[in-house]
């Protein structure tokens, strides 16, 4: 079959988790304290983590076409679908900055009173709520305008004939070579502002990086699951284990890659042990340890030795196992550069509410209540509190409303076009792949 079918059941699966996402987000607003600082954690992680799984998508079909790939063009529209989601992706994160604009949320310190704070005084031309909120427009409306030119490429090539496919694809590969500078420094600056800067005081010249990288593998490790569930519905017959062999190696490898930087960036930081650097890695190790140590388990040492053997990476039970393994585990990971530092502004805010309100503020109070039991200082490092110390029911129901959202929007896409790309100038070598 090469016309994916979006069939009513698994509609009405999905939205089901849809709901069950939305009622998580609306308990966690309701049972939350005045600064509604879970809530907006919740929203930011989720958004940011899906949003870079499709600008990832997309970035590697851009790489694809510039190297002249074609091993990967049978299942290309895969990644294209996973690309869809950047449009709502985009929009969560604008909604995001809409609030942090007008003061709805407290996420960023930068966001509120700076005034003789030498370090973000410094930074204010970088981090300001107009670069945050028109920053993202414009570079999300950046990603948005190449994903839709090469995605209307690709289903040109569909509707026209063999003939001009070398001019279609040569347009692709003008579009692909321009994107790629384009997403190397646009993706850091976005990385920055909405991640690195809720731990404002903090920076690291590696962290871009190592954040894509996560993204990049839970791509990887989603396309997977994809594929070995599309194969069990009867669709790619011709996607073999060698297709599922050569993504299980970028799975791999690029967990490799993943624990490279986290190593890389922790040992810098801590050789140079610098106190404004240094007390990042600090804070997770000495109030997160499960979340810190865990993260590093989840993300490398069960990947490394489970995908170590060659032959494991064409077994769909083993790889597909793994890929799910890591599409939470780098989940995990984004919830640890989240948490602490959004904790640590509500903290902030819960004293100056303390300061200028006097003990009485109830709101201030409990803010400031949660930041002290979820750990900020050893002294609270025994004290557990869900949704911070460690993802609670809320934080995954609201994961698996999000999962089921890219899923739906990634399905619709694969239902609108043929799901292997007939037209593509290299389709026959995807088709012979190590045959």
């Amino acid at each position: 079959m090469n016309q994916f079918v979006f069939k009513s059941t698994v509609k009405t699966f999905l939205i089901s988790f849809m709901v069950l996402g939305l009622l998580c987000m609306g308990i966690t607003w309701f049972s939350d304290d005045e600064l509604h600082t879970r809530f907006w954690t919740n929203l930011l992680h989720n958004s940011v983590f899906f949003t870079g799984i499709s600008l990832m998508a997309t970035f590697f079909i851009a790489v694809c076409i510039t190297a002249y790939a074609g091993w990967h063009v049978q299942f290309k529209r895969v990644w294209e679908a996973f690309g869809s989601f950047i449009y709502l992706g985009i929009g969560l994160m604008v909604f995001i900055a809409l609030a942090t604009y007008f003061d709805l949320n407290h996420l960023y310190h930068w966001a509120g009173d700076i005034e003789g704070d030498k370090v973000l005084e410094g930074k204010s031309g970088f981090l300001n709520k107009n670069w945050y909120l028109f920053g993202t427009i414009i570079i999300g409306g950046t990603w948005i305008f190449f994903y839709n030119r090469l995605r209307a490429l690709s289903l040109e090539e569909d509707r026209d004939g063999a003939g001009v496919n070398f001019a279609k694809h040569r347009r692709m590969r003008w579009y692909a070579g321009f994107f790629l500078p384009i997403v190397g420094f646009t993706s850091a600056a976005m990385i920055w502002q909405w991640i690195m800067s809720l731990d404002a005081h903090w920076y690291s010249t590696m962290f871009a990086w190592y954040s894509a990288a996560s993204w990049f593998v839970a791509m990887i490790a989603l396309t997977i699951l994809i594929l070995l569930y599309l194969k069990a519905n009867g669709y790619y017959d011709n996607v073999t284990q060698e297709h599922i062999h050569d993504i299980g190696k970028f799975l791999f490898a690029f967990s490799i890659f993943w624990t490279y930087l986290w190593f890389s960036q922790y040992m810098l930081i801590w050789y140079a042990n610098v106190g404004e650097e240094t007390i990042y890695f600090k804070e997770r190790m000495d109030n997160y340890p499960v979340l810190f140590f865990g993260n590093l388990v989840v993300n490398f040492v069960l990947p490394f030795f489970i995908l170590l053997r060659n032959d494991t990476k064409r077994k769909f039970g083993s790889v597909g196992f793994v890929a799910g393994l890591v599409v939470l585990g780098h989940w995990w990971d984004y919830f640890l550069m989240v948490k602490p530092g959004a904790l640590h502004t509500a903290h902030e805010v819960a004293a100056h509410h303390d300061h200028s309100h006097g003990a009485g503020d109830h709101g201030a109070e409990a803010a400031h209540g949660a930041m002290e039991a979820a750990g900020h200082g050893a002294e609270h490092a025994s004290h557990f509190v869900s949704g911070f110390t460690l993802p609670g029911l809320l934080e995954l129901g609201t994961f698996f409303g999000f999962f089921a959202l890219f899923l739906f929007v990634a399905f619709t896409s694969l239902s609108k076009a043929s799901l292997v790309p007939e037209n593509d100038p290299y389709l026959g070598e995807s088709l012979h792949h190590h045959v």
